[in-house]
């Protein structure tokens, strides 16, 4: 079973990883167990876990409402407020069984519960195998804004088992295959050919562990964000502005269907600051358009989306700076980006409203 070592934990990959985990629990001596989940992996992942983890069976269940609406400090307060009613104590231990969602509200959860208890991810997700649980980064969205609270807090392990992706529907599969695409996009052109030729109906387990080796290798370099990591950001600045503006309404989006978006007006920023060829742009717009078929017939005001994009985490000095691809299978950071470059790839990308 392959074990990638991160900052201060492990990754335990494959179909060995629930046992795996079950050895973690006989050695530990945590004074109690929880285990957060949604309604949808309490249903489809639970029963496994409990089968694999016997000593799971004491543990006390934390059930959410699925979606990234569940990412909020009123839910926080719920998970805390169980926490006390439960008497969890410092030597208590949270294990985050679900996507993305899941492992960044219950790793910012258990961060600061008693200034901080020891939490796990077991990752139901593709998107939260691949990317999410990688990082020791935690969020909750406060006033609309994607992630705008949480730290930077390493699990004491993460155990992925990838039968959980047999629970999932093509929506959510795809979701996740994005990140993994973008990855690749960011840093390393041999995997984004690879990936151009695989298909998301039948995920290799290897292209999952190079897409989290891949991540693992730039966060070692970087853990808290400051220079190389930022390259993760890419088609998140436009991707969380479009997420956040539709979030709550018919049109919400998953997270990865915003970054799709996002990437394909960033190629355009990166195109118009010559960072890429147009021969790279359309290559980049053409796959992401025939693979992900993302819905491109949103519309937003440009006002609305600056908003949102003036609280992005990246800025500095009321300065506009994205992570843009500067060729396929490398990206380049705190690339200022003006209001009108910002306009005109949105513009061509035809999401603005007139």
């Amino acid at each position: 079973m392959p074990s990638i070592k991160s900052i201060g934990y492990s990754l335990h990959f494959g179909e060995e990883a629930l046992k795996a985990l079950s050895r973690f629990l006989d050695k530990q001596k945590y004074s109690s167990v929880f285990i957060l989940c949604d309604e949808n992996t309490l249903r489809c992942c639970l029963p496994q876990l409990m089968l694999n983890c016997p000593k799971l069976t004491e543990a006390q269940l934390i059930e959410i409402e699925s979606g990234e609406s569940a990412k909020s400090i009123s839910i926080c307060e719920q998970i805390w407020q169980t926490l006390f009613e439960q008497e969890a104590d410092k030597q208590s231990l949270l294990i985050n069984l679900g996507g993305g969602v899941i492992s960044d509200l219950g790793g910012f959860v258990a961060s600061v519960f008693k200034r901080g208890i020891d939490f796990i991810h077991v990752p139901t997700s593709l998107l939260a195998m691949a990317d999410a649980s990688v990082g020791g980064k935690t969020g909750i969205d406060v006033m609309g804004i994607k992630n705008s609270i949480g730290n930077f807090t390493p699990p004491k392990a993460v155990f992925i088992y990838p039968p959980f992706l047999k629970t999932l529907k093509r929506k959510q599969v795809m979701n996740g295959w994005v990140e993994i695409f973008k990855i690749a996009l960011v840093s390393d052109k041999k995997f984004w050919e690879l990936l151009k030729k695989s298909s998301y109906e039948k995920i290799d387990g290897q292209l999952i562990l190079r897409s989290i080796e891949l991540k693992n290798k730039i966060v070692l370099k970087d853990p808290f964000d400051r220079s190389k990591r930022k390259i993760l950001n890419f088609g998140h600045s436009i991707g969380h502005a479009i997420e956040s503006l539709l979030l709550g309404t018919d049109r919400e989006l998953l997270h990865g269907e915003a970054v799709c978006i996002g990437m394909m007006v960033e190629s355009r920023l990166a195109y118009q600051k010559k960072l890429i060829s147009k021969k790279e742009q359309d290559e980049i717009l053409n796959t992401l358009s025939q693979i992900f078929q993302p819905d491109l017939k949103l519309s937003f005001g440009f006002e609305s989306i600056l908003l949102q994009l003036k609280q992005d985490k990246k800025n500095k000095t009321h300065q506009f700076m994205f992570a843009l691809v500067n060729s396929i299978g490398s990206c380049s950071f705190d690339e200022k980006v003006s209001e009108l470059q910002i306009k005109k790839a949105l513009n061509d990308q035809q999401l603005l409203s007139l």
